[in-house]
C-alpha cells in the first residue's frame, strides 16, 4: 500500500525561510522553515493525506489501526526522515548509545522527571545516530574532535595574536595552553580533549575571560582565506556574533570543520559531537529525540551527562560513501540497523529498482515518478511524500527526477532487538 504523507515544517529560529519551499515547490510563509519531519515521532508526526478527511489522521494513529500490516512486525517505525534547512548554526550536541539511552530514560522516569521538563535529557529509551546528505552546493558543519596537534597549533596562533594586541591577556591563554598540552604533553589525546571540554563548560571566570578574548581576536583580526585554519577561525567569528559569551565559540575550535558538496554525506554515530552550521540537506536518523547539548543554545546543558556520552577520540571526518546496487540507485548504509538512506535518480527512459527491508517513506525532490510495488502503484511528484507498507516488496521507479527513500537497514536485527 502507498499512502500519501504531509506535514508542516518546524519553525525553529535557525531555519531558512526559503530553502525548503524552493526545493519542494511549497508556499513561503514568511517564517523560518527549519525541518520537515516525515515519520511517526510524536514531536511532529506526519499526517496521512486523505481527500475525504480534512482533519488528516496522523501517521502514528494510522499505523495503530494495523501495526502488523504497516510495520511488518516492528514495535515502531525505526527511523525519522527530515528535510533540514539551516540558515544559522544549530546547537553543539551529541547523542547516546542505545544502552545509555535506556539507562538514562529509566533513571529519569524513576526520579519523576516529567517527559516535557526542560531539564530532561532522555525523552525516550532509544539512540539517535544520524546521516546528513547535502542538497545545497555547500553544507557547513562541525563534527567530531580534530587531532590534538591541530588544536595546539590553533592555541599558539591565538596566543601570538593576543601577544601582539594592544591589550593582551596572557594568563587566560596560559590556562588554555596548559589544558591543551603544555603541562599535559604526555597525556593521552582523549584525556586532553576531555579536560578541555570539561573546563570550557565549567563556567569559571577564567573561561569567561577566554571566551571574550577569543571572540575579540577572531572578530578584529584579518583572517586570510589561505590560512590553514581560516574556516575554523571564521566560524568562531560567526558564532561569537550569534552567541556572545557562549563556550561553544571556543569549543568549535576543537572540532573538525567540514564543508560538504552536494551529494556528499556524513554519518554521526553515538558520541560524536557536532553542529550543522548552514545548508540544505536530507537527514535520516533513528526515531529518537535524545539530545545532549554542549553549547550554542539557550536550552538545558547537563555537563556531567554530556561528558559521559561524548567520544573523545580524534577521528577522521565521518564521511559516508554510497554503494550503487543498481542503475540509478545510491545506497547510504551506516553501521546501525535502524535505517538506510537511498537516493534514486533517473533520466528519460530509465528505470530504477530497489527492495526496501520493511516499511519505507519516500519523498520526491525533483521531477515525478510512477512507483510500482508488488501489490499496487502510485505516482509521486516534486514535494510529495508516501509511506510504503512492507508488502509492496520490490519497488520500481519510472520517471525523471530524484526520490529519497528511507527504510530499515536490517529488519532481522531490529526485530531481534525489539
Amino acid at each position: 500500500m502507498f499512502v500519501g504523507l504531509t506535514n508542516s515544517p518546524r519553525d525553529y529560529a535557525w531555519g531558512s525561510a526559503t530553502a525548503i519551499p524552493e526545493l519542494l515547490g511549497t508556499p513561503l510563509t514568511g517564517a523560518p522553515q527549519a525541518e520537515l519531519w516525515l515519520g511517526a515521532h510524536p514531536g511532529s508526526p506526519a499526517r496521512v493525506v486523505d481527500p475525504a478527511d480534512d482533519d488528516r489522521q496522523t501517521l502514528p494513529e494510522w499505523i495503530a489501526e494495523d501495526p502488523e500490516g504497516t510495520l511488518g512486525g516492528h514495535a515502531q517505525l525505526p527511523f525519522l526522515l527530515k528535510i533540514l534547512a539551516a540558515d544559522g548554526p544549530l546547537s553543539l550536541q551529541a547523542h547516546p548509545t542505545l544502552d545509555r539511552a535506556r539507562q538514562g530514560f529509566e533513571r529519569e522516569n524513576e526520579a519523576g522527571v516529567p517527559l516535557d521538563a526542560t531539564n530532561r535529557n532522555y525523552k525516550d529509551p532509544l539512540h539517535k545516530p544520524e546521516v546528513i546528505y547535502a542538497l545545497s552546493e555547500r553544507f557547513e558543519a562541525l563534527c567530531g574532535f580534530r587531532p590534538v596537534q591541530e588544536i595546539r597549533s590553533i592555541v599558539r596562533l591565538l596566543e601570538a595574536w593576543d601577544a601582539a594586541s594592544a591589550a593582551p591577556a596572557p594568563e587566560v591563554f596560559a590556562a588554555l595552553s596548559a589544558r591543551a598540552g603544555g603541562a599535559q604533553a604526555t597525556a593521552a589525546d582523549a584525556d586532553v580533549l576531555r579536560s578541555l571540554v570539561e573546563w570550557l563548560l565549567g563556567g569559571s571566570p577564567t573561561v569567561s575571560a577566554l571566551i571574550e578574548r577569543v571572540s575579540v581576536l577572531v572578530t578584529d583580526h584579518d583572517i586570510p582565506d589561505a590560512d590553514e585554519f581560516a574556516p575554523s577561525l571564521l566560524t568562531a567569528r560567526e558564532l561569537a556574533a550569534a552567541y556572545p559569551g557562549d563556550a561553544g565559540i571556543v569549543t568549535s575550535l576543537l572540532l573538525n570543520r567540514v564543508t560538504l558538496s552536494a551529494g556528499e554525506a556524513l554519518y554521526l554515530p553515538a558520541g560524536n559531537i557536532h553542529a550543522y552550521l548552514k545548508g540544505l540537506g536530507v537527514e535520516l536518523m533513528a526515531a529518537s529525540d535524545n539530545v545532549l547539548r554542549g553549547g550554542l543554545t539557550p536550552k538545558h546543558i547537563d555537563v556531567p551527562e554530556l561528558l559521559s556520552v561524548l567520544d573523545f577520540e580524534s577521528l577522521p571526518v565521518p564521511y559516508l560513501r554510497p554503494t550503487a546496487p543498481s542503475v540509478g540507485v545510491e545506497e547510504f548504509r551506516p553501521d546501525v540497523p535502524d535505517f538506510v538512506l537511498v537516493r534514486i535518480q533517473t533520466r528519460l527512459n530509465e528505470r530504477a529498482a530497489y527492495r526496501a527491508d520493511g516499511p519505507a517513506i519516500a519523498i520526491c525532490t525533483d521531477g515525478s515518478f510512477e512507483i510500482h510495488g508488488e501489490r499496487s502503484d502510485t505516482t509521486i511528484e516534486r514535494g510529495q511524500s508516501v509511506f510504503i507498507t512492507p508488502d509492496e516488496g520490490a519497488l520500481t521507479f519510472t520517471g525523471v527526477g530524484t526520490v529519497f527513500l528511507a527504510a530499515p537497514g536490517d529488519t532481522a536485527e531490529l526485530l531481534a532487538r525489539d
